[in-house]
């Protein structure tokens, strides 16, 4: 019994020289890793996980060869087993999460044209959660293996796996649906992490993917949790997928006397005026509509992102709202009542030439400049563009 309690001893203190050993370590590694960031990295994520397992593999190996005797020192050694399992499982995930995060840092989304960078976040992320998943089910299917009735039945379900498995996927359909529709997302391209979309008629952000769920940032800061099969099934607008500049629209309803083409040069402007928010791709005016008593007169203007189209498109319409206020109040929609005989008509209103006799760049949104007329290339179709 002394020599028993003599080794035991020897396995504590053991213990004790390996953590003072582990931490020593931890901190040469922070020293480090002042300079170098992957060491840092690599202490900070793999020193508890680390410390954990070698103290127990000690306490396992120490216990197993003193000469403790008791019906106690069995069950003791299973737990140790379990718990170094799954110690060795915290480890893993660790050292897997590290590598992804120095992928995650070559590829920075804080720049302008971050598409691809995008691209590699939202698949590097569902990989870890698929690594981190697999090493908590690897862990927990080993230490259930380290009892003897789980080992006997698991050779039972081996000789029926397919109708296990028939039996699981029957009913987990909707969970696998929706991994397998995670995994489409991240390598289809079709959504990413910071892409705008439009979703049951709200826009928003995409601010997290998962596996089985996908988290869109509203613009009111409400967050729509959405199953990813969703984004597989059914239609929605990315606005984001291949480049963050978009086109948008100001629609105005306006009596049949405005005067368009002086419209037109005060939308260039009022544009021109807004430099930080027009990008300087798009500046048309057009007359979309003309039935009954109105007009409808469109403002076609772009930007570089979703947010600042939303202000362009409020401050152009503001802007011309106050001009045809100011300038030509007889624009303004109106209601015309007709009173005894048609004889006292107005004069037509003189409404100023396009400078030249052919259509003005301003008012053709697929002609007029070269822009416009790449923009109408994208659309026609392969007869028309032989």
């Amino acid at each position: 019994m002394h020599d028993a309690v003599v080794q035991l001893t020897f396995v504590v203190l053991a213990c004790l020289a390996l953590l003072a050993a582990v931490e020593l370590l931890h901190q040469i590694l922070l020293r480090v890793g002042r300079r170098l960031g992957p060491v840092a990295s690599l202490s900070r994520r793999g020193h508890r996980p680390f410390e954990t397992l070698l103290v127990l593999l000690t306490l396992d190996v120490g216990l197993r060869h003193t000469g403790l005797r008791g019906p106690w020192r069995y069950g003791i050694a299973h737990l140790l087993d379990i718990l170094a399992i799954a110690a060795g499982a915290w480890l893993l995930a660790a050292l897997l999460l590290l590598i992804e995060d120095a992928a995650l840092s070559r590829f920075r989304t804080d720049v302008l044209d971050n598409l691809s960078a995008r691209t590699m976040h939202t698949q590097i992320q569902l990989l870890r959660r698929i690594t981190v998943a697999a090493s908590v089910v690897a862990a927990i299917i080993m230490s259930l293996f380290t009892f003897r009735e789980a080992r006997l039945v698991g050779t039972s379900l081996l000789a029926s796996a397919g109708v296990v498995a028939a039996v699981v996927a029957f009913a987990a359909q909707a969970l696998l649906g929706n991994v397998f529709a995670g995994l489409q997302i991240a390598f289809g391209e079709s959504l990413r992490l910071e892409d705008v979309v439009v979703v049951n008629e709200q826009w928003g952000r995409v601010e997290e993917i998962t596996l089985t769920y996908v988290v869109i940032h509203i613009w009111d800061d409400r967050r729509m949790v959405l199953p990813t099969s969703y984004f597989t099934t059914t239609p929605f607008e990315n606005w984001t997928r291949t480049q963050a500049s978009l086109l948008g629209t100001v629609e105005l309803d306006l009596d049949w006397s405005v005067p368009v083409d002086q419209m037109r040069d005060e939308l260039r402007v009022i544009l021109t005026d807004s430099q930080p928010l027009w990008d300087g791709r798009v500046c048309v005016l057009q007359v979309t509509d003309a039935v009954h008593a109105l007009v409808r007169v469109r403002a076609l203007v772009s930007a570089k992102d979703a947010p600042t189209l939303w202000d362009l498109r409020c401050l152009v319409r503001e802007r011309l709202v106050g001009w045809l206020r100011e300038q030509h109040p007889r624009a303004l929609p109106r209601l015309r009542t007709e009173v005894g005989a048609p004889d006292g008509r107005e004069p037509a209103a003189e409404h100023p030439s396009n400078h030249g006799g052919g259509p003005d760049r301003d008012a053709q949104v697929f002609g007029g400049d070269s822009a416009g007329r790449r923009r109408g290339s994208e659309f026609t179709g392969p007869e028309d563009r032989r």
